[in-house]
């Protein structure tokens, strides 16, 4: 069995499996774009999904002709995206302030009247953990 594979069935099966592998993810990325483009419409999604699964190639090849160019902005504009609710997130994480201050904000308060002592004790075991 093994006497029977040669080195050009090895060399073949690599070419192959490497070809796959790089068609699907230009599959993926062209679904990926279709459906990140809020321009098109739902309809014209289902029909460019729908030649994708009946004439793979061609229709992968038309789609990065035809779309391609945009395929880069559409890309940018979701990664800005992604970094603008990053960015928005840390800020909040951030303005909470370190424990000490938690704690200190939460004594003044304690100290004006404006919480009870068992509500202290909460907000600084959550400053704390």
């Amino acid at each position: 069995m093994i006497a029977e594979i040669s080195f050009g069935n090895i060399l073949e099966a690599i070419v192959v499996i490497f070809l796959f592998t790089a068609y699907l993810m230009v599959l993926f990325s062209v679904i990926g774009d279709l459906f990140r483009d809020h321009e098109t419409s739902g309809f014209v999604k289902a029909i460019w999904v729908f030649f994708f699964f009946v004439a793979p190639f061609i229709s992968l090849l038309i789609y990065l002709i035809a779309r391609g160019p945009g395929m880069q902005k559409r890309a940018l504009e979701a990664q800005q995206q992604q970094q603008a609710a990053f960015n928005d997130y840390v800020k909040s994480v951030g303005a909470q302030g370190s424990p000490t201050e938690q704690i200190a904000k939460a004594k003044e308060l304690l100290d004006a009247g404006t919480i009870s002592q068992q509500e202290f004790d909460s907000l600084k075991a959550k400053a704390l953990s």
